[in-house]
């Protein structure tokens, strides 16, 4: 009876180690790279009527724990947190002031103070999620 509790306390702690190392990995593929929009979900605006010149862009520091990036038209810059695969994005601070056109700018915006989860699919895209429904997602570029 004692190795069946033993061999079965051995496999927990695997599980749940694996589970935590998974979480870290997908955090850790978050920084050094910038990330470009590719899809948002919520507006009834087609996805190129949003960002018609540029589109958003997204590059995570890991040791000062802040965002910047732009949303399209103006840069922006802020805070984060991160616990396994919760995430909190605090409110944009200091914007640059151009005109946008689009409206993609509030969209973007507003959609990113939600998310409150994030993950890195099989294709290496980034997605930023309200509890577990993908709200915009991400490509790596250089």
């Amino acid at each position: 009876m004692k190795k069946y509790v033993l061999l079965l306390s051995v496999f927990l702690f695997m599980v749940l180690n694996s589970c935590t190392a998974s979480k870290t990995a997908a955090a850790k593929n978050l920084y050094g790279a910038t990330w470009e929009l590719e899809y948002i979900s919520g507006p009834r605006i087609a996805f190129e009527g949003l960002f018609p010149e540029n589109k958003p862009q997204i590059t995570f520091t890991e040791n000062e724990k802040k965002i910047n990036g732009t949303t399209s038209c103006n840069g922006y810059g802020t805070s984060f947190t991160i616990d396994g695969n919760t995430i909190k994005i605090e409110q944009p601070g200091a914007m640059t002031m151009r005109y946008c056109e689009g409206g993609g700018e509030n969209v973007f915006l507003q959609t990113m103070e939600k998310i409150n989860k994030f993950s890195i699919d099989n294709e290496h895209k980034l997605n930023l999620m309200i509890d577990n429904v993908p709200m915009m997602r991400f490509k790596k570029v250089n």
